[in-house]
């Protein structure tokens, strides 16, 4: 009773005129998992009865409107970071990517400050970009990287881990899309030994899946692709390549919600349209599947193959399913989660340079896998109302 009373305090001090507060999210657009994690956040904020903003660009833009035709949409551009075709020259890139990556945050921040004037949004949650902080409204910042996981040993990352904490505290809050005890599901990712100087609160695992649900069609393994050109595609190929060998039934869901060429044939990249090109019986094959149609798909699958990004890890968690990770090249968050997880004996982990689909087939039946859990979202709950009631008191 006490959050609904603020609500509409909070509702008038910054847009006489609007009935529920408004609240601008905005995830990065380094692969799909911000903006999935970010489906969570959305409907509760939604349950609360506020007013949701969605801010995007390309297929995070493409994949919030096919959940939330209904939300208003604004464009902000987003870093545009591009992978290498190898494990080195992705390293190389990222380094050579940082003024780039500077300079849009300076941007976002000029974008954010013109945004504010012109809808007076309440409240402004950002899944990673440094950019959207201001004075005089409460803004809060969303990662799971409190220690950033480089490939340059630990001086490197002490010192990217201070410089992630200055542009953290720029925010009025930290969400970290874990659960705090035990380590969570990204170890010392999200668990270091020191934490930013803001309020720093674990909002536990943020999946776009409910807790239960009839599973669909059965497969035997289904393949989700996910994360930056051209190591999606190269992933891709790789796996096509060995499938024609595979005797079981598979789904391979591409990550492309804008649409993409075929991988085999003009009519394979149509939504559940199996690839006769390929030579591949039993194999059916998705460009992108909304949320609901996906996690049918994924509680039909006796097995799961997938990279090792964080919100595809937060996902099978909730489902509780068993999973090859093939952590991307070059992407130093991958490949600890993948080992962190193998090493708990959630997930097998299979570097992508020595990727064999029968090797990791024959690796996960001799694995002795631990059931994963994604809590049910009452951390979440329960910030969100947090969150409307301490904006209503500082604005």
């Amino acid at each position: 009773m006490k959050i609904v009373s603020s609500l509409p305090t909070l509702s008038k001090i910054n847009n006489p005129d609007r009935e529920r507060p408004m609240v601008l999210i905005a995830p990065l657009d380094w692969g799909l998992g911000h903006a999935t994690r970010c489906i969570p956040i959305i409907k509760e904020l939604l349950n609360q009865k506020c007013e949701p903003w969605i801010a995007a660009s390309g297929d995070q833009k493409a994949l919030l409107q096919r959940e939330f035709p209904f939300l208003p949409f604004v464009e902000l551009p987003g870093y545009g970071i591009k992978y290498g075709k190898n494990r080195a020259f992705t390293i190389f890139k990222i380094i050579a990517a940082i003024p780039k990556i500077l300079t849009r945050i300076k941007e976002e921040n000029r974008w954010l400050q013109q945004f504010l004037i012109r809808e007076r949004p309440d409240i402004v949650i950002s899944d990673n970009r440094y950019g959207l902080y201001a004075p005089g409204i409460h803004t809060v910042f969303i990662t799971h990287q409190l220690r950033i996981s480089s490939s340059f040993g630990r001086v490197a990352d002490a010192l990217l881990q201070r410089l992630n904490y200055r542009l953290i505290d720029r925010f009025s809050t930290c969400w970290v899309p874990d659960l705090e005890e035990g380590g969570g599901l990204s170890g010392n990712l999200s668990h270091p030994g020191k934490l930013p100087h803001v309020p720093t609160r674990y909002i536990g695992v943020l999946s776009r899946f409910g807790g239960d649900g009839p599973p669909g069609e059965p497969c035997d393994l289904l393949i989700l692709l996910s994360g930056p050109e051209p190591q999606r595609t190269l992933f891709e190929r790789q796996v096509l390549e060995q499938l024609p060998s595979y005797s079981g039934r598979a789904t391979l869901v591409r990550g492309l919600p804008r649409g993409g060429p075929s991988p085999g044939s003009r009519e394979a990249g149509l939504p559940g349209v199996a690839a006769p090109g390929m030579a591949t019986p039993g194999l059916t094959i998705y460009d992108h599947l909304p949320a609901g149609a996906l996690e049918k798909v994924m509680r039909g699958a006796g097995l799961i193959l997938a990279r090792a990004g964080y919100s595809t890890v937060m996902d099978l968690a909730r489902l509780g399913k068993k999973a090859i990770l093939v952590p991307t090249p070059g992407q130093a968050e991958q490949e600890y989660l993948g080992a962190y997880l193998a090493g708990k004996r959630l997930a097998v982990c299979i570097g992508q340079r020595e990727f064999s689909l029968a090797g990791a087939l024959e690796a996960a039946a001799n694995f002795p896998f631990m059931a994963m859990t994604g809590g049910d979202g009452v951390l979440l709950r329960n910030a969100i109302k947090d969150l409307l009631s301490q904006a209503a008191l500082t604005t």
